[in-house]
């Protein structure tokens, strides 16, 4: 493969062709596709209404898009905290999460390179996802999830013809549990597989497109694995590299208390998270004990002049009944954004003449039994 061509690489450097199934490199650290040049707002196919407008932006050979429709979520005007920002439900993708994005370029590739089976591990809206892109491709799919997983997001996955297998444990046991089947069958991992980022990273060119071609001066996201921040970061730097913008966001990360290590390694100086055990969160899609790319995320946060706050359990339930009276239903993972945008607010890492994105992950309808409680 020409040397002009961008290749994957790992922690130590090693320079993989992108074109070849491999979800790690040879070092057991994750690849990271090496920077690429960006696009222009001349190269938007504007005739798409769908994240692949964005193509051009991505490191694909010319193979037929494995879509559902997913991106285009609008930007939503809001007032909350008293500040006036945007709001982004990434509840309106296919499978109602921003997995979609991600989901959609990786299958795509996967199906190009051959893949005929794939494993997944996720506690729901990544399973999902994955499971609606594969019977797309016509890819068989097995996800792993946690046992204690919402039922509504396990149900989706077994509707849309995966074999779900139910793990005892937390999040990190499912995870560890689909690195040691990772030789059965191909391990297509939302944490981390490289082209996976590269859906994520539109939402960037998305939030660019829609606020006029300029971009936020921070946007907000709820991380448990870090691909929103990965992908915020990566989009965003192109842009700049391109020209179309002139700083990168700063980029403000929201987890819960009772998993939060991301906000502990930032709070510490540290450029790795700490290996612990936290207790149950209502933002299942947050509890990542041990992020995969810790190195990268912390890096992605700290290059952008971000920061990262813990939301106490107590105030997740209520945050979503607050978005939802303003007509916007996403589940507790999503809604720590909003108790972590006052946070930053009083902390002085946003101010009214901020322009801020809120990114809302996923639907409150993946979490009906947990969010029950608010109406009993």
């Amino acid at each position: 493969m020409s040397d002009n061509i961008p290749q994957l690489t790992d922690r130590s450097g090693r320079r993989y062709a992108p074109d070849q199934p491999r979800w790690r490199g040879d070092d057991g650290s994750p690849l990271m596709m090496e920077p690429l040049p960006g696009i222009t707002r001349r190269q938007i196919d504007t005739g798409v209404n769908s994240q692949w407008r964005y193509r051009a932006a991505l490191p694909l050979p010319q193979a037929e898009p494995v879509t559902l429709g997913e991106g285009r979520t609008p930007l939503l005007p809001r007032t909350l905290a008293g500040l006036h920002v945007a709001v982004k439900p990434e509840s309106m993708n296919p499978t109602g999460s921003f997995k979609d994005r991600g989901s959609s370029v990786m299958i795509t590739a996967l199906r190009h390179q051959g893949v005929g089976q794939l494993l997944e591990d996720s506690s729901g809206n990544g399973g999902s996802s994955i499971a609606a892109y594969s019977a797309a491709a016509g890819i068989d799919a097995q996800i792993i999830a946690p046992a204690s997983t919402s039922p509504s997001k396990i149900v989706q996955s077994r509707l849309h013809g995966a074999g779900v297998d139910l793990v005892p444990g937390s999040r990190q046991d499912v995870a560890d549990e689909a690195v040691r089947r990772a030789d059965t069958r191909f391990y297509a991992s939302h944490n981390w597989h490289p082209q996976f980022l590269q859906g994520i990273k539109l939402i960037a060119y998305e939030i660019w497109e829609d606020m006029g071609f300029t971009a936020p001066s921070a946007v907000l996201v709820p991380a448990g694995a870090g691909s929103l921040v990965l992908g915020c970061a990566m989009g965003f730097a192109e842009l700049k590299r391109t020209g179309e913008i002139d700083q990168v966001p700063r980029i403000l990360v929201s987890q819960p208390e009772h998993c939060c290590p991301l906000v502990n390694a930032i709070a510490g100086g540290d450029t790795t998270v700490e290996a612990r055990t936290w207790p149950k969160t209502l933002a299942e899609g947050t509890a990542i004990a041990q992020p995969v790319r810790d190195r990268e995320v912390l890096a992605a946060i700290r290059d952008s002049g971000g920061a990262a706050t813990a939301v106490d359990e107590k105030e997740l339930l209520p945050a979503v009944r607050e978005l939802a009276r303003t007509g916007v239903f996403v589940e507790p993972t999503s809604a720590q954004v909003l108790p972590a945008l006052r946070q930053f607010h009083a902390d002085g890492h946003i101010s009214p003449d901020d322009t801020v994105a809120l990114v809302l992950t996923g639907s409150g309808l993946k979490a009906s039994q947990a969010l029950s409680q608010l109406i009993t």
